[in-house]
């Protein structure tokens, strides 16, 4: 790389991703959302004089698809002509573009497609994955299974999808619960847990009980032996998770729909989560991703990145003590490279970058695109 080698040109595209089956949560029983049936995808291309190039992405789910990528088109010029090495300021840059709609949500997920993309290139020209340029502590790392345990999904196919990922070398099995008769979640953990016998179980409620229904449930899950009790209450109750990580032994996760590292660092202060578990494209990108793993850290927290499993098993790589990380087989259309599960853990992809590049399929899925700047 020489010493004048700036972004010069940038491709942004809008990608559909469609869903095998509408997928249904607890927040879809409760009324609350529609199932489930695509994924918006935001995709980053950046090249700089010199021919380098990264690959970033952030995504939507249900709404908001549209909206990303129309800021990201807005704010994209301010990178033209910048030092691709200097992230952090080129974080903030991107921020300031779009101050006037704020530092989380939306906007910020729309900055996460061309951060990673940055940290990306920066790694693939270091010849170096990811997790090794930001320092890796690992070369692999557990892993659970989520898609196979939603509610749509009838009990026996749940136990057919349990001992399937479990016979793949898939580490953990994570069942979704939250249904308006409790007793029906009761049941289908009852069961998943025969069926599994000892073998790392959790559950997720999607943010769907009251403080009384948490502690009620709760109660009855504690004799499951849990790896932990996911989103029992409003991911913004802070003082109400602390509440019931103070009362019980089952870890509490939460942290996946906390859209800053604000309010990440609130929910620690707050002693709310045993497990943090934040989501890099809804965050802002691996920039805000590391700062909220350092202070997820220094409390002692347990780290189990939401989703996105192609970027997140490099960024829980580089976490102190042991990690999880989510096996989701959604994106793996968009990609031509595959990750592997050996074990019960996720291997470190020692590809350079990221590690995975668009397939056909990705770009034929494409349902807006914009270029920023002249390609070299």
């Amino acid at each position: 790389m020489s010493a004048a080698d700036t972004i010069a040109w940038m491709r942004i595209s809008s990608c559909i991703l469609p869903l095998a089956t509408p997928i249904s949560d607890a927040k879809v029983l409760t009324g609350r959302q529609k199932p489930m049936t695509e994924i918006a995808m935001l995709f980053v291309e950046i090249e700089t004089t010199d021919g380098h190039q990264g690959l970033g992405f952030s995504y939507a789910k249900r709404a908001g698809g549209p909206g990303q990528f129309a800021h990201a088109g807005e704010i994209a010029p301010v990178l033209l002509g910048e030092d691709p090495n200097d992230i952090a300021r080129l974080w903030d840059k991107l921020c300031w573009a779009g101050a006037s709609v704020g530092r989380s949500g939306l906007a910020v997920q729309a900055i996460a497609a061309f951060d990673v993309a940055l940290w990306d290139m920066k790694a693939r020209r270091a010849g170096l994955s990811l997790a090794k340029l930001i320092g890796a502590q690992r070369d692999s790392v557990a892993c659970y299974n989520t898609s196979g345990g939603f509610l749509h999904t009838p009990l026996e196919q749940l136990l057919e999808n349990a001992g399937a990922s479990r016979a793949r070398g898939i580490g953990g099995i994570k069942l979704k619960v939250g249904q308006p008769d409790c007793a029906l979640d009761i049941a289908r953990v009852e069961a998943v847990r025969r069926h599994l016998g000892d073998f790392p179980l959790m559950v997720d409620a999607n943010q769907q009980w009251n403080r009384p229904t948490a502690q009620r449930m709760f109660r009855r899950l504690e004799d499951f032996g849990l790896v932990w009790i996911e989103e029992p209450l409003d991911c913004l109750d802070y003082e109400g998770h602390a509440a019931l990580a103070a009362r019980f032994d089952t870890p509490i996760a939460t942290g996946e729909m906390l859209t800053s590292v604000a309010e990440h660092a609130e929910l620690v202060r707050a002693r709310g989560a045993d497990v943090l578990m934040p989501d890099g494209p809804r965050i802002g990108g691996i920039t805000p991703f590391l700062k909220v793993a350092g202070i997820a850290a220094n409390a002692g927290a347990m780290l189990a990145p939401h989703f996105a499993m192609e970027l997140h098993v490099h960024l829980a790589a580089t976490y102190p003590s042991e990690p999880w990380v989510e096996h989701f087989e959604w994106l793996e259309p968009l990609f031509n490279e595959r990750l592997e599960v050996r074990e019960g853990r996720m291997i470190v992809p020692a590809r350079p970058g990221i590690g995975v590049s668009l397939s056909g399929q990705a770009r034929a899925w494409t349902r807006a695109q914009v270029e920023v700047g002249k390609r070299p």
